[in-house]
């Protein structure tokens, strides 16, 4: 009896197929790039507010010396002309954190794709066959690929907006008009609650969140 249980294996962790393991590590990725994004939205939002901000006290000024029956003076032009480089070095920065989301939403889209691929190769070993095995707990695989592209359609809009906002901010002449853009771009319409709520299911789905 000792022999035989000394031979007994001990039952191992079930090793994820290499499909799976993709759809985790994309799941893992979806996750980091949105922090990402996040993260860099806030640094613009910042950006745009100095913009604004900036942009409403040079039109004051302006406004001052329009109405003021005194000859403008050298030194007045010289503020307006730093006034004008410490603009136009903001909208660099604005442009070069519009840049970084693009290129965050292209790895986005790159994650949508590789997903697609996933289930392109699925549909084709299970070709004819209804009822496929699922890669974790209850999500068919063609249901990562729909909740990624979703994700990725949502933050390919954002970024449109976000593109929209810098071009116009810095022409804008309305102090309201400026504000309703800064608002816009902090509460990012087209990333609603529900997108949160397809990552954590996507995540709870992969188990990199406790079920």
């Amino acid at each position: 009896m000792e022999a035989k249980t000394l031979g007994i294996a001990t039952p191992r962790k079930p090793v994820l197929s290499v499909s799976a393991r993709k759809i985790k590590d994309n799941a893992a990725d979806w996750h980091n790039l949105i922090l990402k994004w996040e993260t860099l939205s806030d640094a613009g939002f910042t950006t745009a507010s100095n913009i604004a901000n900036l942009k409403v006290s040079l039109l004051s000024k302006e406004k001052v010396e329009l109405e003021s029956s005194s000859p403008a003076s050298s030194e007045k032009e010289e503020k307006n002309l730093d006034y004008s480089k410490e603009l136009e070095a903001l909208c660099e920065e604005l442009q070069a954190t519009l840049d970084g989301l693009t290129k965050i939403q292209m790895k986005m889209e790159k994650l949508s794709s590789t997903t697609k691929g996933v289930c392109e190769l699925e549909s084709y070993h299970y070709r004819g066959e209804c009822n496929r095995p699922l890669l974790f707990h209850t999500w068919p695989t063609a249901f990562f690929y729909e909740v990624s592209h979703r994700l990725s359609e949502a933050y390919k809009k954002e970024l449109l907006l976000k593109r929209t906002i810098g071009t116009e901010l810095a022409h804008t002449a309305d102090r309201n008009l400026s504000l309703t853009y800064l608002s816009i771009w902090l509460h990012q319409p087209y990333l609603d609650s529900d997108s949160k709520l397809q990552l954590e299911s996507m995540l709870l789905e992969t188990g990199h969140r406790d079920l």
